[in-house]
């Protein structure tokens, strides 16, 4: 047992025990409640409290739950038979309680539950309580017979129920606060606890990362549409949420008491109470204070909540979608080597097979390079190598390794340089791969027959490059999120476009690493996008602006050979290649692309089996499949989902649209093919199996 220092002699020292049986523990608790100048008494288990108890009267309890020979609930049950304790306030200390402990805690005579680890403040205002409390009962125990005595037996009676219903009502506060880690339950938590207890009316004020408001809102709502916040008021809750100090306002009758809401150390908003002046007494401030410190607790667990929750529901999709974008590739490589192997075949398709597989295995390779990328710059370890470079060199570079995808789509690629000559310090072929990432993104959200401009432009040292497409354009909420990691503007199985999400993180990573930075602008959803790079440059001699326009267009097309098979693929390399394995086994194959001219060309062809991906464009598949159904000369097809989705739930929406078979990509080229050698035995084994 230890004391601290002695208080004035007109006030006596009163017993506080703190159980817990981490030595680190007790130096905390005694830190935070040296100022109160009372005697703190530590026990290390249950077994030693009880001893204390026995020989001393305390004001208070502090009962950690868990501990290894008693644990909190059993050391309060045995507290509560002695005569001398059976009445001692019990605050339980704990990382975590649930709705059962919480209740047979209070059950055994617990005031309160803090949560650990404690709030300084909060737990000297809490213990103070208790002390006076314990203080008062003591002096009407003394006095007890005069009526002097009487008087204050009164006046400390008034006190410590208005004590016990403050610590009652903060043991609420904190549990109505805690109920929930969804943001809008906590914000109605937080006003159903300060109305009316605090003030006639709540405003609540909730900042974006920047500093601006980002949401206000009144408890009770205002009758009409009229501003909760007046202009002069808005000063004040700027100025509290920029200080992070509290500030009281009068004005007249009425007072206005601005609370900030704390983050770690950011401001996240403020609390703004309204009442009558009179109210607005310091007990009452004091107790705002601490409610409205449990509520900032409280929603910044709802935030980092949401933000984990969110993080993983991208992690998730992202694997999703890599899965699907390496199964792809994986389909016609499959399909060819097949091909390959078959017994009479011509150099010229031998040849077409082996750059299939090449080119797809290329795209394999450039995801699982984007893949090492991101993983090595997330765990540092990507090292530039500076070179003395011109723009002119670095955008040659560029726009030779992406012209022949632009060309490709039938789109115009054009390069505008600054008239003088652009030199910077930076590493040739992470800045290239940049620009490169930035010219086949654009590509790749844009349509045939339209334009990419590549911008350069140089100012007071900076060099800004700017790509700019007339393609999807950006949806403004997903805009601020187009750098993110895994992050994606469409996610729906009906995505025209492929990608990991992970292209952009790697443009604004390694322009960051060559001390530089990157932005994003898009007018909305079919205006296009400009991506803009920000790089440390200097001027070099002059060079004439150059001009770069890449244009091109091919196109394969397959003869027919009898059967009555077709093929719905928006990937062309997948469908030309299962098509070209289908004719040498003597099938009459057509092809589709999207899911409108799968249904015009099914019900002239009447096939007999469709093979059918899910992931197409505008029309997805299961919606082509269930109209397939309806359509007379497609009713009783046999019907094979050959997708890259193979999760459960595209499983199952698969049997719901009418699909036979759901397949993953590569499909096994020996199944697909004994399905269909007789497409209506196997729609028959595929009912049995249903």
């Amino acid at each position: 047992m230890e004391s601290n220092a002695a208080p004035p002699p007109e006030q006596e020292q009163v017993n506080i025990l703190v159980v817990d049986d981490l030595p680190e523990k007790h130096v905390v608790f005694r830190t935070i409640l040296d100022e109160l100048g009372q005697n703190i008494v530590s026990a290390r288990s249950g077994k030693e409290a009880l001893a204390y108890i026995l020989e001393m009267e305390f004001a208070v309890i502090l009962l950690d739950v868990n501990m290894p020979d008693i644990d909190g609930l059993e050391t309060a049950g045995l507290i509560r038979q002695y005569k001398k304790s059976a009445q001692t306030p019990i605050v339980f200390i704990t990382a975590y309680v649930d709705e059962v402990q919480a209740k047979r805690g209070y059950a055994l005579g617990a005031v309160d539950y803090i949560p650990s680890p404690v709030v300084p403040e909060v737990l000297r205002s809490k213990i103070r309580v208790f002390v006076e409390l314990f203080r008062m009962n003591r002096q009407l125990q003394v006095q007890a017979a005069a009526r002097e005595a009487l008087a204050r037996s009164e006046a400390a009676r008034a006190a410590a129920e208005e004590a016990i219903h403050r610590a009652d009502y903060l043991a609420e506060a904190s549990q109505l606060l805690a109920r929930s880690l969804d943001l809008d339950d906590t914000i109605r938590a937080l006003f159903e606890v300060a109305v009316p207890m605090l003030g006639d009316r709540a405003v609540l004020a909730l900042a974006n990362p920047d500093g601006s408001l980002a949401r206000i809102e009144t408890h009770p709502a205002p009758p009409d549409a009229s501003d909760p916040l007046p202009e002069g008021l808005r000063a004040a809750l700027a100025r509290v949420m920029e200080s992070r100090q509290f500030e009281l306002r009068r004005d007249g009758r009425q007072a206005m008491a601005f609370c900030p809401l704390l983050g770690g150390d950011r401001s996240r908003g403020a609390v703004v109470l309204v009442a009558d002046a009179d109210r607005m007494d310091a007990p009452r401030l004091a107790l705002a204070k601490e409610v409205v410190s449990r509520a900032s607790i409280a929603m910044e667990n709802a935030r980092l909540y949401f933000a984990v929750q969110e993080a993983d529901r991208r992690k998730n999709e992202f694997l999703a979608m890599l899965a699907h974008e390496l199964r792809n590739p994986l389909a016609p490589i499959r399909n060819a080597v097949h091909i390959m192997q078959g017994g009479d075949v011509t150099q010229l398709t031998m040849n077409w097979a082996r750059d299939v597989i090449g080119r797809q295995a290329d795209h394999m390779a450039r995801l699982i390079d984007d893949l090492l990328d991101v993983s090595r710059i997330v765990q540092g370890k990507v090292v530039v190598k500076p070179e003395r470079l011109t723009l002119r060199e670095l955008v040659d570079r560029a726009v030779e390794g992406s012209s022949p995808r632009v060309a490709g789509r039938d789109q115009l690629l054009s390069v505008q340089l600054p008239p003088e000559e652009i030199e910077l310090d930076g590493d040739a072929v992470r800045l290239a791969q940049v620009l490169a990432n930035l010219i086949n993104n654009a590509s790749k959200f844009s349509g045939p027959n339209t334009r990419i401009a590549l911008t350069a432009t140089y100012f007071a040292g900076e060099l800004k490059i700017s790509v700019r497409d007339e393609g999807s354009g950006i949806e403004p909420a997903f805009l601020p999120h187009i750098f993110d990691l895994f992050a994606q503007g469409d996610q729906s199985l009906d995505r025209s476009q492929g990608g990991l999400g992970i292209g952009l993180t790697l443009v604004k990573h390694l322009v960051e690493l060559h001390g530089g930075r990157v932005a994003a602008h898009s007018d909305g959803p079919g205006t296009g996008t400009e991506v803009e790079v920000y790089l440390p440059a200097r001027p070099a001699p002059a060079a004439e602006a150059v001009t770069v326009a890449t244009d091109g267009r091919e196109s394969i097309s397959r003869g027919k050979a009898p059967g009555r098979i077709l093929v719905v693929d928006d990937l062309a390399a997948s469908a030309e290649t299962l098509m070209t394995l289908l004719e040498m086994e003597g099938f009459e194959v057509k092809v589709a692309n999207e899911g409108m001219s799968a249904l015009q060309i099914a019900e002239q062809f009447r096939p007999d089996v469709v093979l059918l991906d899910i992931g197409l464009p505008g029309m997805n598949g299961f919606e082509v499949a269930h109209r397939l159904r309806l359509q007379p000369g497609s009713r009783d097809a046999l019907l094979i989902a050959l997708t890259g989705y193979g999760e459960a739930e595209s499983r199952s929406r698969s049997a719901k649209a009418g699909f036979d078979f759901h397949m993953v990509k590569p499909a096994d080229v020996n199944l697909l093919l004994s399905m269909l050698a007789n497409p209506q035995q196997a729609r028959r084994a595929s009912a049995k199996v249903a």
